[in-house]
């Protein structure tokens, strides 16, 4: 790594220099023009604050949206077309631990197609959604990835995102995840170390190994930084919602005795490094409002 380069990575990685320097226009444009959350969002804004994580629901966030309901019906739609595919990868998912992630089955497809105007994108921007984003971040962030996760129970051993890791999109990062199944302890549910993401108390990092060139670590590994007892598990009914900030230590999808269906999506700065994650059409219509517009411009 050259000099420039180490240069860039540490600032990158000093929030500071992150917000102001790297990402002043979109920083500047929300101190200048925002609303401050109240009510549910505002108590989930607090618990990503402190935490990392915070877990609401579509009733609480989102009483009078009606895109729940239609996101529902859309997917039972991919579920049926896929019947056939789904109960191939159940088979991969027991006995294949070498390809990626075969425990998951996107039903968008690895790089989904970014269309504004379809429920996938109408939901994650709606205007709730979107103040906690730009709110946790401190400046207008963007919508960089959605999609639909079948999480396929599987006997086979833990690997991938099933062990604990950190996400590598941005200084900040923001997930959100949308149960239309009720989740227990056996779908594998989403597991969260509090604390440990940048804004929290938790500097120390785990003992690591390396898988496919990922840093990784095993529940006796991260029990010396955060004990057990205080790992948040997004236990959780149809509609519930986990916002996390999956810079903090993470893990999820260890699902042993029955499947999990979940969107996802993901926020970052404008300035995050990571590679395109949207199959991005030339020209896409623009909604008029401009922080839903500013979130899904790139470059």
């Amino acid at each position: 790594m050259s000099l420039r380069q180490k240069i860039a990575y540490a600032g990158r990685h000093y929030t500071p220099t992150w917000k102001y320097g790297f990402n002043l226009k979109s920083t500047m444009a929300y101190l200048l023009d925002h609303t401050e959350p109240t009510g549910e969002a505002a108590r989930i804004l607090s618990e990503l604050n402190q935490n990392g994580i915070a877990i609401s629901s579509v009733d609480k966030l989102l009483p009078n949206s009606s895109l729940f309901g239609e996101l529902c019906d859309q997917v039972d739609q991919l579920e049926h077309s896929f019947g056939p595919q789904l109960e191939e990868a159940r088979l991969a998912a027991n006995h294949d631990t070498e390809s990626p992630k075969t425990f998951i089955f996107k039903l968008l497809g690895e790089t989904p197609v970014l269309d504004p105007e379809s429920v996938y994108a109408r939901f994650a921007l709606q205007p709730e959604i979107l103040q906690i984003a730009n709110a946790y971040f401190g400046m207008l962030t963007q919508l960089r990835y959605y999609n639909v996760w079948h999480t396929l129970a599987s006997q086979s051993r833990a690997r991938e995102s099933q062990l604990w890791h950190r996400d590598r999109e941005d200084h900040l990062i923001l997930k959100l995840f949308v149960y239309f199944d009720d989740v227990d302890e056996g779908a594998g549910p989403f597991t969260y170390a509090p604390g440990t993401h940048r804004k929290g108390p938790i500097k120390q990092e785990p003992q690591t190994f390396i898988e496919k060139g990922v840093q990784r670590w095993q529940d006796e590994q991260m029990i010396p930084i955060v004990p057990a007892d205080k790992w948040i598990q997004a236990l959780g009914k149809k509609g519930d919602i986990v916002f996390a900030d999956t810079r903090g230590c993470h893990k999820g999808g260890l699902a042993r005795t029955k499947d999990r269906l979940l969107y996802t999506c993901l926020f970052t700065s404008p300035t995050s490094q990571v590679a395109e994650l949207f199959n991005r059409p030339r020209h896409i219509p623009v909604p008029t409002d401009k922080t839903q517009a500013f979130a899904l411009t790139r470059g």
